[in-house]
């Protein structure tokens, strides 16, 4: 048979046909099978070359286009610092399995391409970054800086502690490449500017104030029309997601609660006399010293001159406070740079030792009672201290601290306990982490359950959001095993184990049937009001005043509110964009509008004047505080309208399997 096929298949026809099968697959099938093979990207960003903007992507022109891409190591590593950095931003509200999604990955991602973009066309325009601003940009870092200036050693341990750890010769590329991809934007953002008529129509919109006269509708009438099977049915497909019933869970837990515990039985004298000896240097009052200062400031970027023009007078300051009968207060009131201490003779009042800077704290508790020191140079220029009284510390003797010690040894007691249990609890889950029961029995602690509950409607422990981030989790759906233990506050903790689950889904019209017929009469008796509403409207702009409204449908008369400010919520901040999203009324007539209140109820109103914001007002520099801020917000629009429209000029393929 072998032999058969070997000669059917050698001769020219067979070639023909094998090499027809060849070339698509030369061109498609390999590409795409070593493409599969070795793609290690999230998204690749092909660019078309700068010299022809709109040359084809197609073979063979496309072997002048630019490829970039994402790397998996790329996103994975901003996805991580991401991850930490909301963490730690939200705390306990921080959501693991939202910050998973998909969306959320996405939108991570497209802060890459974004990235990339831009360093593509900084690339393009020229665009270098300096060794110097690299230097320069890593020295501002405040997390590299002690004391405001920029250390070594807190750079070197802070690139250990990235995730991954980077070397400074990468945290600089990081650095560079950073930079040069945010120049382009940049420099677009920061040329944004505001012309004094801007700023003087902006001042003026701003300022306005409305006169307006309000007409408040009684609520809508209930409807209580039948409502047909078809207007059901109708409703119900057409706003199917307000019939969804929520994801829901069940589950068991077993609680550990050390105020719910047997009290633990007080401790003994010795106990309480060992924890003394042990904590003594807590039982001490801090010694203290009532100090006065005189201050001779010494402003910040001072040069050589200044500052030694000020170490000089301190030290003429000082000679006369330490002759015989000087009046230190006197000195303090007619030379102190101390505004806060300077009224009251330079007093400071007690102080003790953590409440000073070093020098000024070093100096003080160096001096004997009566005594006025040399200059002491600080942060705030120069000193000189004047030590009026010492207070010595006191010890506190075991019979006054028994009290605080008993209290302390009770809470300690108790906490070790809690701990105690808790880790039993713990051990005995992991001999049969399927079922809570065993473990509830052996520590003859309550087996309680919840549920169903979904994350809106969540009582007791379950309303905790970290109980919710453990209930709700795919790992404690899906595998039914004990939880680790939930801290509930100190001393209070759970662990629970997921019973059953329902997923968010549809609920059938048989059970929502009540509530799609009380939509539709709701929608019903809405529409009826509007329609009400804009007859009246049309009359009132036809020349019926509110008043005769009023008075023709019995209702409270409308009120006249003079001068009401842009935003100010009155009656309803809806109302209020409604006030001042009419234009302005013709000389001699009103504007006429209506609102509706979250309540349903529905406003008329007329704008009866409009009173531009004065201009000349404005102080200038809130003038000039608000043009920065307007330049600032146009500049930033203006950046991401260059990233979009960069981003339209690439062609991107995210991979979804590698997010």
């Amino acid at each position: 048979m072998l032999q058969k096929l070997r000669e059917k298949t050698s001769g020219w026809i067979a070639t023909v046909i094998l090499g027809l099968l060849i070339i698509p697959f030369a061109f498609v099938g390999i590409e795409q099978y070593l493409g599969q093979r070795t793609d290690s990207s999230v998204a690749r960003i092909d660019a078309p070359p700068k010299w022809w903007p709109s040359a084809p992507s197609w073979w063979p022109v496309s072997v002048f286009w630019q490829h970039e891409t994402v790397t998996v190591e790329e996103f994975r590593s901003r996805f991580e610092q991401e991850r930490q950095r909301q963490r730690a931003q939200q705390g306990e509200a921080f959501d693991a399995r939202a910050f998973e999604s998909v969306d959320n990955k996405r939108a991570i991602l497209d802060t890459l391409i974004d990235a990339r973009v831009q360093q593509i066309a900084a690339q393009r325009h020229g665009l270098v970054v300096s060794d110097a601003m690299v230097r320069k940009t890593i020295q501002e870092v405040p997390g590299f800086q002690v004391d405001g200036k920029f250390n070594y050693e807190r750079y070197k341990l802070a690139l250990a502690s990235l995730v991954p750890p980077q070397s400074e010769r990468q945290f600089e590329q990081t650095v560079r490449e950073d930079l040069q991809r945010s120049m382009l934007a940049m420099g677009v953002g920061t040329s944004n500017f505001v012309t004094s008529a801007e700023m003087d129509r902006l001042v003026r919109l701003m300022g306005e104030t409305r006169d307006v006269s309000l007409l408040m509708l009684p609520a809508p009438a209930a409807d209580t029309a039948a409502v047909s099977a078809a207007e059901i049915q109708q409703w119900y497909d057409s706003h199917a997601s307000q019939f969804r019933a929520p994801e829901t869970v069940s589950i068991e837990f077993v609680e550990v609660n050390s105020a719910t515990l047997p009290v633990p039985a007080a401790a003994d004298e010795a106990t309480l006399r060992q924890r003394y000896e042990q904590e003594k240097n807590r039982f001490v009052e801090a010694e203290q010293r009532l100090a006065s200062h005189i201050l001779v400031r010494v402003e910040e970027g001072a040069d050589a001159a200044a500052q030694k023009a000020a170490q000089e007078k301190a030290a003429r300051l000082a000679a006369q406070a330490k002759a015989p009968g000087a009046d230190f207060a006197a000195l303090a009131r007619a030379n102190s740079d101390d505004t806060g201490s300077q009224a009251g003779g330079g007093d400071l009042g007690w102080v003790s030792k953590g409440m000073m800077v070093g020098p000024f704290e070093d100096a003080l508790f160096a001096m004997q009672a009566g005594q006025v020191s040399d200059p002491v140079k600080s942060d705030f220029g120069w000193h000189v201290i004047q030590l009026r009284e010492v207070k010595a510390g006191a010890q506190e003797t075991f019979e006054q601290a028994r009290e605080t010690l008993a209290r302390e040894q009770a809470e300690a007691d108790r906490e070790r306990v809690s701990s105690e249990l808790t880790s039993r609890l713990v051990d005995l889950t992991l001999k049969n982490p399927s079922s809570l029961a065993p473990a509830a029995r052996e520590l003859n602690l309550p087996l309680q359950k919840l549920g169903p509950f979904s994350r809106a409607n969540a009582q007791g422990i379950a309303a905790n959001p970290a109980v919710q981030r453990v209930a709700f989790s795919e790992d404690a759906i899906q595998d039914g095993t004990i939880s680790d233990p939930i801290e509930i506050a100190p001393g209070h903790s759970v662990v629970i184990r997921v019973t059953a689950h329902e997923p968010e889904r549809a609920q059938p019209l048989a059970q929502v049937r009540e509530q799609v017929i009380a939509a539709v009469r709701a929608d019903r008796a809405a529409k009826a009001a509007r329609k009400d509403a804009e007859a009246l409207l049309a009359q009132v702009r036809q020349g019926t005043t509110l008043d005769a409204i009023a008075t023709s449908r019995q209702l409270p008369p409308p009120q006249t509110i003079p001068g009401v400010p842009r935003g100010a919520p009155i009656p309803d901040a809806a109302v209020s964009e409604a006030i001042f999203a009419l234009p302005a009324p013709a000389a001699g007539k009103v504007a006429a509008g209506q609102a509706t209140m979250p309540d349903g109820r529905i406003v008329l109103f007329t704008v009866n004047k409009v009173s531009p914001g004065d201009v000349a007002a404005m102080p200038a520099p809130q003038r000039e505080m608000l043009l920065q801020q307007i330049a600032q917000i146009g500049g930033g629009n203006d950046a991401q309208a260059l990233i979009a429209d960069l981003r339209k000029r690439v062609k991107v393929a995210v991979v979804e399997q590698n997010l």
